[in-house]
């Protein structure tokens, strides 16, 4: 039996700001985390490709408000800091 992902523990290096902000980025990352475990069976953040965030974006993003695209751009951005990736998103 393995232990659940812990995506706190996964961002803390890479996590500044305020608590409200830090507080956003986990809810959003675990948002993500969940959707593209449930959708690409894949429970590690180490195991995405920027395929699954690209769809992220375009299956659960496009009806949101632009304000929300923003903040999970964010949060994204802050996730491929912490893989080490150079991946851009629009």
């Amino acid at each position: 039996m393995s232990k659940p992902f812990d995506m706190e523990v996964f961002l803390v290096g890479v996590l500044t700001g305020s608590p409200a902000t830090r507080e956003r980025h986990l809810r959003q990352a675990k948002a993500i985390h969940a959707a593209i475990s449930k959708r690409w069976h894949r429970d590690n953040p180490w195991t995405w490709q920027r395929k699954h965030l690209v769809w992220f974006l375009d299956a659960h993003l496009n009806p949101r408000a632009e304000s929300t695209r923003y903040y999970y751009l964010l949060t994204i951005h802050l996730l491929t800091i912490r893989l080490g990736r150079a991946w851009q998103f629009n």
